[in-house]
């Protein structure tokens, strides 16, 4: 079954130091106060993170999964709907780059699992 915006808040509230925040009428997910993820479109879809060449790669090889809102284009985010997730660890790893992305240093040393490991 996919993943529905509950999922995405589960997920992305377990993530460390991360808050949800109303912003744009959304919820919105902050690590360290730095946005990561966003639920808009009535929450059918998530906005994350991802460096432009990777999210251009994915718009045009999965366009079912992901796309570029048009306000979004000139930035380094990228939609994925939900309904085109095939569960909750494909949405997990989804949310945790984009987290990795926005993260200070200081978490990603202390959370090895999640970001590069230490010696990196």
């Amino acid at each position: 079954m996919s993943p529905n915006a509950e999922d995405v808040r589960r997920i992305a509230l377990s993530l460390p130091d991360t808050t949800e925040k109303t912003a744009w009428s959304m919820p919105t997910f902050r690590v360290a106060g730095k946005m990561f993820a966003t639920l808009p479109e009535e929450e059918t879809s998530i906005a994350v993170r991802c460096p432009k060449e990777e999210r251009d790669e994915l718009a045009l090889a999965e366009p079912r999964k992901f796309w570029i809102a048009d306000h979004e284009a000139g930035f380094a985010w990228v939609r994925v709907r939900l309904a085109a997730l095939e569960d909750d660890a494909e949405l997990r790893d989804i949310l945790a780059d984009s987290w990795r992305q926005a993260a200070p240093p200081r978490l990603l040393d202390s959370h090895p699992a999640l970001g590069l490991p230490a010696d990196q």
